[in-house]
């Protein structure tokens, strides 16, 4: 179930945390818990919660069913809160824009988490499928998708994964530049065929986001900028040369534009704004060039709930806003609405996944912080007090989730193993790395009985972890176990050291 309500855990299993007070070390938006055993619904998959005997489960398993079968670091992730997130975005979509261009055109971005599986469940559930490298291409033709169904990005695609497009009749290639649009057409003129292309345009819309996953602003590596002195054609932007050169190839089809403003995105105004520039460009452009564009890609970045302070839109409403924009837009502009497409990821496979850990050791150091808010924390003044921070490593780390050391992203966390009576206290859950910079979870409260051997979830981690996932202190990456109806299935094999040795070529 995709729910926004907070739901806590049965009567026997509450603690004293209500009341607490806080650590002035902690983030403003950090909360005490009413209740360290409590789940927050908006962060978890549909089928987590406690057991009669207080342990966290996933379809009736207890987590530590899943570590004795699986070991730990591990990806779990719910197969059918998957395919419910899937579903409820092509539902949600269809239905906005059925009055306006017959449906959308949902393409699942494989680049947060992709795997033979998934692009499976992917194909099932009616979602198409959005790809970044030939890797990804391998993946979704192991899982027999039509290659009409598939898209590929990037904004350096290699001449080899130009070609696997074409083989696979690829149903677009996203064209991110004058050069490649060009070594594109040469490509496929070579063959005897024709590319279908999109191009992706940089609206120069500003996202409220972390500057690293902000991808519609000028000054970034991706797309073709609107604005209108970006190339050495007179009066042309860039978009609009690429416009014109698209229409003069023989060997290119352009089917329509794109855009993408950026990631883990709240606020529906970047999306709007996005939305009304392309749709201003691609009349613009139609009327100039006398072609019609037949396709419109709005990107995805739709936010998801990593702690009780995010807020994201479900998908009805997410595709309600959208719908209104480009109904009011086309309608001003007197056009007729191109088929609208869209490209979760996170939205889809972030909640439905969490991390499971175990707890090694512990350490508690004493930080200065003002006692009355006077001085700035790390002054050796009369004023300054110490507050304790404990720090609780884990089995994993930034080799598993290297989204807080990229982004300075937040996640939440929640003994597993068992419940706790005690006392909060405010911790932070760091890898085994050797990096300061290795945290998985800057700040929580946690029961401040927590030891070595109990089992930490950190959940929200299915977008972005297990995808940009590495071997550094030549750890081996975890495995991912996908549930369904109370039953556990390995659907990517974790790693071994023999694995991690075997590509090693020896002295």
């Amino acid at each position: 179930m995709i729910g926004v309500q907070e739901t806590s855990s049965s009567a026997a299993f509450k603690n004293p945390a209500a009341g607490s007070t806080a650590s002035p070390l902690a983030p403003e938006w950090l909360a005490v818990p009413a209740d360290l055993n409590a789940l927050h619904t908006p962060v978890w998959a549909g089928g987590v919660e406690r057991n009669a005997g207080g342990e966290l489960a996933i379809d009736g398993i207890p987590v530590s069913n899943l570590k004795e079968q699986f070991g730990t670091p591990l990806f779990v992730m719910s197969e059918s809160d998957f395919r419910a997130r899937a579903r409820a975005f092509k539902d949600a979509f269809d239905e906005a824009f059925a009055d306006i261009c017959g449906g959308v055109d949902v393409y699942y971005a494989g680049k947060s988490f992709l795997c033979t599986a998934v692009a499976t469940w992917v194909a099932e559930e009616g979602l198409r499928l959005d790809t970044c490298s030939g890797g990804e291409l391998a993946v979704a033709a192991r899982a027999g998708i039509d290659g009409a169904n598939l898209s590929l990005h990037g904004n350096n695609k290699s001449d080899a994964e130009i070609n696997r497009a074409l083989d696979m009749n690829l149903g677009r290639i996203v064209v991110d530049s004058l050069d490649e649009l060009e070594r594109v057409a040469k490509i496929a003129s070579g063959r005897g065929e024709t590319a279908k292309v999109m191009l992706r345009l940089t609206p120069g819309v500003h996202a409220h986001t972390h500057e690293f996953i902000a991808t519609a602003h000028e000054d970034q590596k991706f797309g073709l900028s609107m604005a209108g002195d970006t190339t050495d054609e007179a009066g042309l932007s860039a978009a609009e040369e690429a416009v014109a050169a698209a229409t003069s190839y023989d060997s290119v089809e352009l089917l329509g534009l794109h855009c993408h403003i950026g990631s883990q995105i709240f606020e529906p105004d970047g999306f709007a704004l996005a939305a009304q520039k392309l749709l201003t460009f691609l009349a613009a452009v139609q009327a100039k060039y006398s072609i019609t564009l037949p396709e419109l890609d709005l990107g995805g970045g739709y936010g998801i709930a990593y702690t009780p302070v995010d807020t994201p839109r479900p998908a009805a409403d997410i595709a309600q806003a959208m719908a209104a924009v480009v109904r009011s837009k086309c309608s001003e502009l007197g056009i007729t609405a191109p088929r609208i497409s869209i490209e979760p990821g996170r939205a889809i496979v972030g909640s439905s996944t969490f991390t499971l850990y175990e707890v090694g050791t512990l350490k508690t150091v004493r930080v200065d912080a003002p006692a009355d808010g006077d001085g700035a924390a790390g002054e050796n003044t009369a004023k300054n007090v110490t507050h304790p921070r404990r720090y609780v490593s884990v089995d994993g780390g930034m080799s598993d989730n290297a989204r807080p050391v990229l982004y300075d992203a937040d996640y939440s966390a929640i003994l597993a193993s068992r419940t706790s009576a005690a006392a909060p206290q405010l911790s932070r859950v760091v890898g085994k790395h050797c990096e300061s910079g290795d945290i998985v979870v800057r700040d929580v409260y946690l029961p401040e009985d927590v030891a070595a051997g109990d089992l930490l979830a950190v959940p929200g981690t299915g977008a972005y972890c297990w995808a940009l996932s590495s071997n550094y202190n030549y750890l081996a990456r975890p495995g991912v176990v996908a549930v369904r109806n109370g039953a556990p299935r390995l659907i990517v094999r974790g790693e071994t050291e023999e694995d991690l040795l075997n590509r090693d070529m020896g002295a």
